[in-house]
This record gives C-alpha cells, sequence and structure tokens, in this order.
C-alpha cells in the first residue's frame, strides 16, 4: 500500500501483509494514569491510529483504557508495544509479553518488538515473539534498535523477520547504513525522537523551509519522515502540539527543500547507537 496523497489515515503495508499508519502517537516519558489516558483519548479523538507504548514507559494499562473507552472500533486502531531488556530469554518473553497484554486489558496488540538487541538472549527472544504471532496475539512482530548487523543475525537462525525496525530518527540523525539496509530487506522503518526533542528547532534551514509554508520546525520534521514513508511517532501529551502535529496533510515539502533537510544530518543522537551494541 503506497498512497501519493499523505493523510492522517495513511498506512504503509508491512512485508507480513499488514499495514501500519505513518503517523502515529508516542507514549515515552507519559506518566502512567490521567496524563496518558487523556493524551491518547485526545489522539484518538483527533484522528491518529497509531499509539506507541511498551512495558518500559509503565503506562499499557492506560493506553488501553483509553483505546477501550474511545468507542472505536479496535481494529482501526494499531498498538505497538514492547518487550524490556530485563524480560529477554524464551519463557521470559511469553511472561513479560502475557504482562502486557494483562495490562492493556486488549485482546491482541497489532506490533510486538523487541525493544533493545540484548546479547546472548535476543534469539531466544525472537523465537517466543514467533510463537506469539502463531498465536494471532500479536498481528506482527518486529525489533527496536536493532542494527544491519543485528538483523543478519536473526537471519541466519529464523524464517521469519521483523516487519519493523523502531530506531531513532530525525532529520538530524538518518542513521543511513541501517536505514539504507532495512529498505533493502523489506523492513519498514518506525522513527522515534523525530523532533531532535526539540532541541534544534532553531535550526536556519528547518525555520527558513517553515516560514515558507506557514508551519513550524516541528510540523516540517515530522512531514520530512512522512515523504520518506517512514512510520513516525512524535510523542506529546499536550493537547494543542497534538493536534500541531498531526496539522501536516497539507504541507508538501519539493524535493529541493527534502534535499536541504536531508543534508542536515550530523549524528546528533540521544540513544545508544545500534552499532556500539554487541
Amino acid at each position: 500500500m503506497f498512497e501519493k496523497e499523505l493523510s492522517i489515515d495513511s498506512r504503509v503495508s508491512l512485508s507480513d501483509g499488514n499495514s501500519i499508519p505513518l503517523l502515529g502517537l508516542g507514549t515515552w516519558a507519559a506518566q502512567p494514569g490521567g496524563e496518558t489516558r487523556d493524551a491518547v483519548a485526545f489522539a484518538l479523538e483527533t484522528g491518529y491510529r497509531h499509539i506507541d507504548t511498551a512495558k518500559l514507559y509503565n503506562n499499557e494499562r492506560d493506553v488501553g483504557e483509553a483505546v477501550r473507552e474511545s468507542g472505536i472500533a479496535r481494529a482501526e486502531i494499531f498498538i505497538t508495544t514492547k518487550l524490556w531488556n530485563s524480560d529477554q530469554g524464551y519463557q521470559s518473553a511469553h511472561d513479560a509479553f502475557n504482562r502486557s497484554m494483562d495490562e492493556l486489558g486488549l485482546d491482541y496488540v497489532d506490533l510486538y518488538l523487541i525493544h533493545y538487541p540484548v546479547k546472548d538472549l535476543r534469539m531466544d527472544s525472537w523465537r517466543a515473539l514467533e510463537e506469539i504471532k502463531a498465536s494471532s496475539r500479536a498481528r506482527s512482530i518486529g525489533v527496536s534498535n536493532f542494527s544491519h548487523k543485528h538483523l543478519q543475525e536473526l537471519f541466519s537462525h529464523s524464517e521469519t523477520r521483523p516487519v519493523v525496525n523502531q530506531i531513532e530518527l530525525s532529520p538530524f540523525l538518518q542513521q543511513p547504513s541501517i536505514t539504507a539496509f532495512c529498505q533493502v530487506e523489506g523492513i519498514q522503518l518506525t522513527g522515534y525522537c523525530p523532533l531532535a526533542k526539540g532541541r534544534r528547532l532553531d535550526n536556519t534551514i528547518l525555520t527558513s523551509i517553515a516560514e515558507k509554508h506557514g508551519k513550524s520546525s516541528a510540523q516540517v520534521m515530522i512531514r520530512w519522515a512522512l515523504q520518506k514513508r517512514q512510520a513516525v511517532i512524535p510523542k506529546s501529551s499536550n493537547p494543542a502540539r497534538i493536534t500541531q502535529n498531526a496539522n501536516i496533510f497539507d504541507l508538501q515539502i519539493s524535493a529541493d527543500e527534502m534535499v536541504q533537510l536531508d543534508g542536515l544530518d550530523d549524528d546528533y543522537r540521544f540513544c545508544p547507537d545500534p552499532l556500539s551494541m554487541p
């Protein structure tokens, strides 16, 4: 599935036949309880259909409550959660998934990810994820923060390939080697920290493009990712920001402007470099 015109409903096909909405709401650092529930509820009301959480975030319960109370058909909402490092291993991954499902209060998740490539345990974790997918309690399975070397290791041990690799991506961190590898192998990229935590919003190239289009620098950064057909999960609990982050579908960044934005990459990262992980 590849749509020429992007909208808040735009999805891209995954290699297993499922599809993922390009725009999502990240919930990292959203406080458990009302903050997360209210943010997810507002995002769903606004038209978001992709919500990203994780065991590590300690807010799966609140995400699940907001989804169940939204009145939106479950099949329309794409939910991602993740297996944390301390839960990796074959049986412990099964147990952790069961706990996540209890917290979410849902019959299935759309995507279950290995959060980081933990040495000596990630292959056993992947075997558990394969079984979880076979049970239909996770419609798709994938990884996060995997480099090409971790993916090649996985390929050599399993016929099941991850359909998504969620990595840190922004115009200032484009991770070209991992990105190119995933594109060749048919693995969809989802970018977290797409706004570089707001630290570069005053970049002159960003601001000049934003001013030309009557948008903010943050909106330009999100649109840049979407035009590359990267799924993107900007985090916010602020209703105005959630609305603004979705108000990018009347924006079209030109080819020349995309080249300018592509030139901003300077390896500006906040999370560990996947290439540095054993």
